[in-house]
Order: structure tokens, then C-alpha cells, then sequence
């Protein structure tokens, strides 16, 4: 039922009745950052949280699911998805501004918008998340960060339908946050995230998210195709600078570059293949460890099959 093109290995099962859409052999480099690699086996868009829920309650339980954002820190592989992609459509980034500084955001919303709704509201606190190119759902799952905060610092609980299809709150605590990496269980949806800040003046929280938005715009490669962040940073160090120092600003591999604006950034230049791409990272890795001893850990996750590509 997938792709022809790229067919993701199939998985026997009978998919259970949604009221939203399921589309076999989904583009997702559609809509990925790095606009590369192989299809869904299936796309699956709820139409609200009653309507995942039953869905994932009733498909059987050997079917993986993965929830993909907007894709801005994965590789997807050459060879496709198998099982459910979920990725939530926009009756999912609703905001609402709630007594107490707080914001509720569904899982679909984008970090600027959680931002910039705070900023109306007059909540400051929540400005780094005009620095995080995802969702409010990939933000929670991932503990996403930038411009020293991150979001194990502002989440109160976030709502996750899980994979049996048990809807569940999770105070932020449970979430055992920790650098780039939480608790969300394989398979859940994160559909809802309440965030916490703090009263602040509209202008400037605003003069914040500008500042973010500029400094990013000057050292980022914002405008190619690329992903997030690839590498974590490693304990007292970054990641860039290792990279840099190890000769790797502007390496390349068949249709991927490593970016000379932003050295912790791929590109894919056109062409590039998710293979490209990842063999690209490994070849980064080598290197830093080579020069520096250090290996570097991926923060871009790679999903997916078909290139025979590893590394950790």
C-alpha cells in the first residue's frame, strides 16, 4: 500500500475506521525540512482527540506508531516508514490564554504561535519557544531548548494519547526530563501541553522574540533545506565548535553540505538522499572524534529503513 517509488516494508493488518484522513504510501517529504526521504506507510491525521484515541485503541498492537510534527529534526530514510504516522492537522494547535500566566497549546501548534500568544497575553517566560521550529507536541516529547532555556522549565503537564489508546495527564514531573530527552512512552501522541510563565510587559517580551528571531536568522541557515541542531551538545562544550575544529564547515557528500553558516546544520543542496545526509553526520562524527576524542550524539532523529547507515 505504499509508494512505488519507496516502499516501506508492509506490515499485514487492517486499519481501523478514522474519521480524519489515512492516506497509504503518505508523502512525509512533503513536508519535512530536509524535503528527502521515503513515504508513510500509511499518513494517518486524526480529526480530534476522541477520533486518535479510538483509532489507536482499536489498530493492532504489532503496528508501530511514530507522531512526526513538521519534521524539523528528522531524517527520514530512503526507504520508508512502516506502520502509522500520525501527524496531527490543525483542529489540533488550538491556544487558550488561562488564569495564572498560562498557556494551553494543542499538540499541533507551533512553537512561534505558543510565543507569540503569550506575548498578547502579556506572559513572559515562554520567548525561547520563538527559537524551537516545531511544535508544541515535538517540543514536550523532546525537551527542546534554545537561548538557555527549555522546555522541561515552563511545561506544568501535557496530555498524551498512548498507544493502546488511553488518554492520559502527565504532570511535568513524570515526564523525567532530561537534556534533549523525556519520558513520553514509544508510540504516544503528545496532544495538548500546558505551559507555565510569568507577567511580563507586551513590549518587551516582544523585543525578545525579535532579538531571538534576528540572531537566528543571522546564524542559522533558516532558508535551505535542513533540520534542526544535528548533534547535542557535549557536557561543557558545542557541538559546532568541534565540528569546525575538526575541518567539517562545508564538508560534503554526494547531495548533502555541511552548512559553512551554521556548522551543526546539514543541507540537503537539491538532490541529496537521506542516505547522503546521514552518511554525511557519520562522517562528521568520525572526524570530531578523531580530532577531538569526542563522539558526537545525534539530536536529528533518523527514522525509518533502507540505507544501512548506523551509528549512534
Amino acid at each position: 500500500m505504499t509508494a512505488a517509488a519507496a516502499p516501506a516494508p508492509a506490515i499485514t493488518a487492517v486499519l481501523p475506521a478514522l474519521a480524519g484522513t489515512i492516506a497509504p504510501g503518505g508523502s512525509l517529504a512533503d513536508f519535512i525540512w530536509f524535503r528527502t526521504g521515503g513515504p508513510a506507510e500509511w499518513l494517518v491525521r486524526p480529526r480530534d482527540v476522541a477520533d486518535l484515541s479510538a483509532f489507536l485503541g482499536a489498530l493492532d498492537p504489532a503496528v508501530p506508531v511514530l507522531p512526526v510534527g513538521v519534521g524539523s529534526n528528522l531524517i527520514v530514510r530512503d526507504g520508508g516508514v512502516p506502520g502509522v504516522v500520525v501527524r496531527l492537522p490543525k483542529s489540533f494547535a488550538r491556544i487558550a490564554i488561562e488564569p495564572g500566566e498560562r498557556v494551553r497549546a494543542g499538540g499541533g501548534a507551533m512553537g512561534i504561535t505558543v510565543a507569540s500568544a503569550a506575548r498578547d497575553a502579556g506572559i513572559a517566560g515562554l520567548e525561547f519557544l520563538r527559537g524551537i521550529p516545531g511544535t508544541a507536541g515535538g517540543a514536550v516529547r523532546m525537551n527542546a531548548g534554545a537561548y538557555g532555556r527549555e522546555t522541561a522549565d515552563i511545561l506544568v503537564e501535557a496530555t498524551l494519547v498512548l498507544r493502546d489508546g488511553r488518554v492520559e495527564t502527565w504532570p511535568a514531573e513524570r515526564l523525567g526530563y532530561s537534556y534533549r530527552h523525556s519520558a513520553v512512552p514509544e508510540g504516544a501522541v503528545v496532544v495538548e501541553a500546558l505551559f507555565a510563565g510569568v507577567p511580563g510587559d507586551k513590549a518587551a517580551i516582544g523585543a525578545e522574540m525579535d532579538r531571538i528571531a534576528a540572531e537566528r536568522e543571522a546564524s542559522q541557515p533558516l532558508r535551505s533545506r535542513t533540520g534542526g541542531s544535528t548533534f547535542k551538545n557535549p557536557p561543557g562544550d558545542k557541538a559546532w565548535r568541534l565540528i569546525d575544529a575538526a575541518g567539517c564547515r562545508g564538508l560534503r557528500h554526494g547531495g548533502a553540505q555541511v552548512s559553512e553558516k551554521h556548522c551543526n546544520f546539514l543541507l540537503n543542496l537539491g538532490d541529496a538522499t537521506a542516505a547522503d545526509i546521514e552518511a554525511l553526520g557519520e562522517m562528521v562524527r568520525e572526524r570530531v572524534k578523531a580530532h577531538s576524542g569526542v563522539m558526537l550524539e545525534w539530536e536529528i532523529q533518523r527514522i525509518g529503513q533502507g540505507n544501512g547507515v548506523s551509528g549512534g
